[in-house]
């Protein structure tokens, strides 16, 4: 059975706020093995005042912890972990590529497969895509603090 998450249990899940919360909902979560997030990308968002003036795009560095976001949000759906002061952090990103600008207007959706999990340290494959077209493509390896 697929789950999904919206804004209010992602915030019950990861302790990310304004301005740094950079997914409004994840989709499709399919226990902790796959996931689909989604970013609206609006131009008032903090970044874009000065990356870059009169041609705004969304850096790199926030596509992918976009893409880390969602995939904490999978895991703390699938082990239940809301109002749980979980925490995530990351420990390496690999074969970061970025293909496609993400502009403000844009919808980000994030497709997030685990590729290893279950213990302290999990390593997980992203693809941020814009209508279909991949926008950036990423490994990343995270340290779940999971609540004792």
């Amino acid at each position: 059975m697929t789950q999904s998450a919206d804004i209010h249990l992602i915030q019950r899940i990861i302790p990310h706020r304004y301005p740094f919360l950079l997914v409004d909902r994840v989709e499709d979560i399919e226990g902790h093995d796959s996931a689909r997030g989604i970013k609206n990308v609006t131009f008032n968002e903090p970044h874009f005042q000065g990356h870059f003036p009169g041609a705004p795009i969304m850096p790199g560095v926030t596509i992918i912890e976009a893409m880390a976001q969602t995939a904490a949000v999978m895991v703390g759906v699938d082990m239940d972990l809301a109002d749980k002061n979980f925490l995530v952090y990351f420990m390496a990103i690999d074969s970061a590529k970025f293909r496609r600008k993400v502009i403000p207007g844009d919808r980000l959706e994030m497709h997030i497969t685990t590729k290893r999990g279950g213990g302290k340290v999990w390593k997980f494959h992203g693809r941020a895509e814009v209508e279909g077209e991949l926008a950036c493509e990423a490994e990343f390896t995270a340290m779940m603090e999971l609540p004792k």
